[in-house]
């Protein structure tokens, strides 16, 4: 396993229910800035140790080929989602740590 591979498992390991990240603020946490791209990549290759359902894109959209699977975990964790996105989730860090 990479450095990166480790440093983004901590990152997502430490992900509290019932929030959501951006891939881009999952890299800059590990350490990783401008990594958004290798975050995604590093979720697809099927994680299921880690709570990937968290991490959506910083515009709140679910990850395209998982949104179901993803819409169902984070419905149990009082996350509203529809159509493939987040409905008005104030729990949501795009980047930077800033929540909106």
């Amino acid at each position: 396993m990479t450095e990166f591979e480790v440093a983004v498992r901590a990152v997502l390991a430490r992900l509290p229910p019932g929030d959501t990240y951006s891939y881009g603020w999952v890299a800059d946490a590990a350490g990783y800035p401008r990594r958004a791209r290798a975050v995604g990549a590093l979720l697809a290759s099927g994680l299921d140790d880690v709570p990937w359902w968290r991490v959506v894109r910083a515009d709140g959209r679910l990850v395209a080929h998982l949104a179901r699977e993803q819409s169902t975990l984070l419905q149990e964790e009082g996350v509203e989602t529809v159509n493939g996105r987040l409905v008005d989730h104030p729990n949501h860090t795009p980047r930077g740590g800033a929540r909106r």
